[in-house]
């Protein structure tokens, strides 16, 4: 499969700070298959994802070497168990309903995270549990 992209697209996929790939997600159209044969042939570099990420009804199990999501990050009825690199969300984490059993690496959320119905809901039955592990900008949902 090729890709067609324009020069200021190239710029945005080959611009690294830290060697970490920034990467729009809809520049995928939004497929996560389509974004993870991009990864795979340059051997699965750490990235981000500069905007939202909607994970929703996917069969994702690992999130490889995401270090970030810039915007709203969405993995509700995932079968994911840790979000393993992932440092940092920049608004809300949504891991409703998810199989979700490690924050892994996550450090920081900017706006809201939705651990309602998980394994880890169970595990950390209160805010101030999930609050020393990670900070949140505002609600925590368990």
């Amino acid at each position: 499969m090729k890709y067609i992209i324009n020069e200021r697209q190239y710029k945005l996929l080959t611009e690294q700070e830290e060697e970490i790939l920034s990467i729009p997600f809809a520049l995928f159209n939004n497929d996560w298959d389509d974004l993870q044969k991009f990864l795979e042939k340059r051997g699965f570099p750490p990235y981000e994802i500069t905007g939202d990420l909607d994970l929703r009804g996917i069969k994702v199990e690992s999130l490889g070497n995401l270090t970030s999501v810039g915007g709203y990050f969405n993995l509700e009825g995932t079968k994911i168990k840790s979000l393993g690199n992932l440092t940092s969300v920049g608004l809300s984490l949504n891991l409703f309903n998810s199989e979700i059993e490690s924050l892994g690496n996550l450090i920081s959320v900017g706006v809201s995270l939705n651990l309602y119905s998980t394994p880890l809901s169970r595990k950390y039955p209160t805010e101030e549990e999930i609050r020393s592990m990670v900070e949140v900008g505002g609600d925590v949902y368990l």
